[in-house]
């Protein structure tokens, strides 16, 4: 049967949409991969032929590109595809730990260095996902030498399209001073507002200088 034969609930790829990819079976997930099979052979077919010609799944892992194309229904691109996926997945699995923010220190750990020794009032975003992981770190704006505007619509934006579920803020007081401003305070109370509205969480909003930090109430 052929995997377009099946009903939509049980395709593959719309499994693996509505139910999410840790619900599929190996040969499903290298089906979704493989894209299609070959005449009289399924892309469900195909994949389990793979896994059973390499040994199992950790084998196929291994395997240079070149001993697949020895399957009928294998050409370069298909064992390309499936080479480059797992070749990713090592990588992803190398890649260090993604640094997270689980309280107002390690935000103020996160930003200070991009707001020490500023002559500038400059205002910094961390973008975290659900977890706290940092997923983008960035200058969002950089004013006079006592003020610097606060773009709530394009911070908004920013962590909305980084994929962020959380974030925070910090700037600099050029002057050294850690109080908040009625202006500080307007702007902040303006953003939570605003991130409430989206479904997103401000961390916090501080204040930073050269060797100390300060939470801006919310």
């Amino acid at each position: 049967m052929r995997v377009k034969d099946l009903s939509e609930r049980d395709r593959p790829r719309e499994r693996l949409m509505s139910i999410g990819a840790a619900a599929l079976a190996d040969r499903e997930l290298l089906a979704v991969l493989l894209g299609s099979g070959f005449r009289g052979a399924s892309a469900l077919d195909l994949a389990t032929q793979v896994i059973e010609h390499c040994g199992d799944l950790n084998a196929l892992s291994r395997s240079d590109p070149h001993r697949l194309l020895a399957l009928r229904g294998i050409g370069p691109a298909k064992a390309a595809r499936v080479t480059a996926a797992f070749q990713l997945v090592r990588r992803a699995d190398a890649w260090p730990e993604r640094e997270r923010i689980t309280s107002t220190s390690d935000l103020a750990h996160a930003c200070a260095p991009l707001l020490r020794d500023r002559r500038q009032e400059r205002l910094v975003m961390v973008v975290c996902d659900t977890g706290g992981r940092i997923l983008k770190r960035a200058v969002l704006t950089e004013g006079g030498s006592d003020h610097t505007a606060m773009p709530v619509r394009e911070l908004i934006t920013e962590v909305l399209t980084s994929g962020g579920a959380m974030f925070g803020l910090a700037h600099n007081h050029p002057g050294g001073s850690l109080e908040p401003s009625p202006e500080d305070l307007e702007a902040t109370a303006r953003l939570v507002e605003a991130a409430r509205t989206v479904g997103l969480r401000l961390l916090d909003h501080l204040i930073i200088s050269d060797g100390a930090w300060r939470r801006i109430p919310t």
